[in-house]
């Protein structure tokens, strides 16, 4: 996270550099359910880490967070740390659910993701958070316009998909609740009040956590706590 988190992220050559790779690397691909190029997810990402205290680093990984998982494994995980180093590599394998093809069961993969959380660094999470809002949002918007016919495109369908981002907000929140962390909160909940008005049962969000556990009021400042501190429908 950046150091004084009232000093701008200056972004320098390796910024440029990592837009062009992350470019390039997913030039062939798009958001699910659409012509979408999907490095509108990846600039949304980035865009959101950011805005909610991201370095340079972190926000070169962000944009980078799906490189390994859908663009070459473990040979590309190796080119990320010899072009950005050790730290961004960290923080992408952080953010990976999968480096194989192929990949695992889905429901296997998830499960072991939010196992994860519980005790990856606070760069991986800002990161992760960053990813699942976007793809939340992408969600609900899609929702709304294509009802039931959405949950086709995801390996989880309905069920496994509403289940996936529930815990998700549950493992967030258990590390404190951040701006960023509170707004993943209440889209998910909008996608739960939407399936509920079609028809299914909804799930309440979590309880607030406790002061104990919640973070300081920015997401910079989950590193430094003395300082005070739209998109389409993502991939299955």
């Amino acid at each position: 996270m950046r150091e004084d988190a009232h000093m701008p992220t200056r972004l320098s050559r390796r910024f440029e550099a990592a837009l062009l790779l992350a470019t390039r690397l997913h030039a062939t691909q798009t958001r699910k359910g659409g012509r979408i190029p999907y490095v509108s997810h990846l600039l949304g990402v980035a865009s959101l880490a950011l805005e909610h205290g991201a370095d340079e680093d972190v926000a070169i990984a962000a944009l980078l967070h799906d490189a390994v998982e859908d663009q070459g494994g473990r040979p590309t995980l190796a080119r990320i740390r010899r072009r950005f180093g050790a730290r961004v590599a960290e923080i992408v394998e952080g953010c990976t659910d999968a480096d194989t093809v192929p990949k695992p069961e889905w429901r296997t993969r998830k499960e072991r993701y939010l196992r994860h959380l519980d005790t990856a660094s606070a760069e991986v999470r800002l990161v992760s958070a960053c990813d699942k809002l976007h793809n939340a949002r992408a969600i609900l918007f899609d929702y709304r316009v294509h009802g039931e016919a959405l949950w086709k495109r995801f390996k989880g369908g309905r069920d496994g998909t509403l289940w996936y981002y529930r815990s998700l907000v549950q493992a967030f929140r258990r590390h404190g609740v951040t701006p960023l962390v509170a707004e993943l909160t209440r889209i998910v909940a909008e996608v739960d009040e939407l399936a509920a008005a079609r028809g299914y049962p909804i799930r309440r969000s979590p309880p607030t956590a406790p002061p104990s556990e919640r973070a300081p009021t920015s997401d910079a400042a989950r590193a430094h706590p003395a300082r005070d501190t739209s998109g389409r429908s993502p991939p299955g």
